[in-house]
Order: structure tokens, then sequence, then C-alpha cells
């Protein structure tokens, strides 16, 4: 099952966050860091980093004139949530990003948890 997040217009540059705290309930687990990917056609992810755009199933570093959607800033995670900032992106295009992290516990134990889960974004023009 795939989350959603709302829908953006290509003209949006909106935060999207991801609550991680259901998923850490166990008491001095949080998130370490954060790995953010986007899906390309044949299901592979691949990193999706601040400063890139994704286009015709590519990432390309953000000149300005590219019309993909593209990462403004990965913001750090909290204990809890993880933040990306989202401009631009394809009209009528559905794009599934993937939020990675790795937490720590308390006692300083670092281990990485991949989510199955997918977050669907629709970019639509708004009238």
């Amino acid at each position: 099952m795939a989350f959603k997040f709302p829908d953006k217009d290509p003209d949006e540059k909106l935060d999207y966050t991801v609550d991680w705290s259901r998923y850490l309930e166990t008491d001095g687990v949080t998130i370490a860091s954060v790995t953010w990917k986007i899906q390309k056609a044949d299901g592979t992810a691949i990193t999706f980093t601040e400063g890139y755009s994704f286009e015709d199933d590519a990432l390309t570093l953000n000149s300005g004139s590219t019309t993909g959607l593209t990462a403004s800033k990965v913001a750090d995670p909290t204990d809890t949530t993880a933040t990306i900032v989202l401009d631009k992106g394809i009209a009528n295009t559905t794009y599934t990003l993937i939020c990675e992290i790795t937490t720590t516990t308390s006692s300083k134990t670092t281990y990485t948890i991949t989510t199955n889960r997918k977050i669907k974004l629709k970019v639509r023009e708004r009238v």
C-alpha cells in the first residue's frame, strides 16, 4: 500500500513530511538520517537529493530550466519526521517517492530501517 501526499501544482514549492512517530514507538528510538529516493518507470529507485530534478526517468542537476520534479531542499530530520521541499513537476504525472531512515537508540546503537512504503505525489494544474 502506498501513502499519498496532497497534489501539487507545477508552480508550487511545497514541503512534504513523513511522520514516523507511530513506527518509532519504542522509547529512545529516533531518526538519525534520511535518504529520499524516487522511483523510475522500471520500478528501480534512485537517490533524490537536494538540487536535483527528475525528468525523462533520470536525475539532472537543476539548472533552473527543467520542468521535472525538483528536490529544492531536504530538511534535517527531527527525532520523528522527515521533510522534503518539492518544486515544479510535470502536470498530470504521478511520482513515487521513497523515504528511507536510519535510526539510533538512546544507547547510540544505529541500525537501518528501509521501508517498503511508497508515497505517491500527483502533479496537476490547478485552475
